[in-house]
């Protein structure tokens, strides 16, 4: 099993591909590019996410967003990436394993998002699905988790595209759009890719 005992393992920052998409940590030059799709997508994406920020599209908190992401890497707590298309480069969005728990657990949490112009366009499965050799591989994970609402139907979609299989409903699991609400659990297991 490989265990990451910091980012001073990799000799470069994390990057995963796919058939479509390219995934690494995000960088300060990515700040223009992530806060214009962030603000277009506003109405889209609030209803399935956490409520932002006052100044959460402003560079003062994306530099502190990035910092936070080095630490959380270094200290194997979590793995951000933004998702690019592998053939125009342009940002479509951004994916989050979080929660990592070592020890007897060896699983994380994953979370993401697409800006609204690229969502039902198949660039989240294609990012899921290439991110889990990573999970398994190169962190050590032997199980990933994923949450949804129950009313997020492509949220669905994407988490059976990639094998996670149904594990049953949370009560107010998670505090999205300012309000305590239901999520529906999935996960996946190293052994499920084999």
């Amino acid at each position: 099993m490989a265990l990451l005992t910091g980012l001073s393992r990799f000799d470069t920052l994390p990057e995963v591909t796919g058939k479509r998409t390219r995934l690494r940590m995000p960088v300060a030059a990515d700040f223009d590019e992530w806060a214009e799709l962030r603000a277009e997508s506003r109405a889209f994406l609030t209803p399935w996410e956490p409520t932002w920020p006052y100044d959460d599209l402003t560079r003062p908190a994306f530099r502190r967003r990035l910092r936070r992401y080095v630490r959380d890497m270094r200290d194997d707590k979590a793995y951000p990436f933004f998702i690019f298309d592998k053939s125009t480069g342009e940002l479509v969005g951004g994916l989050t394993l979080s929660n990592v728990r070592r020890g007897v657990a060896q699983a994380c949490s994953l979370g993401y998002w697409a800006g609204q112009r690229h969502a039902g366009k198949g660039y989240m499965s294609d990012a899921v699905r290439a991110v889990l050799p990573f999970c398994f591989g190169t962190l050590g994970l032997h199980r990933v988790e994923a949450a949804c609402l129950e009313s997020n139907g492509p949220s669905r979609h994407v988490l059976a595209a990639a094998g996670f299989a149904p594990e049953g409903r949370a009560r107010a699991y998670l505090r999205i759009d300012g309000q305590w609400q239901d999520h529906l659990l999935f996960a996946i297991l190293d052994a499920d890719l084999r």
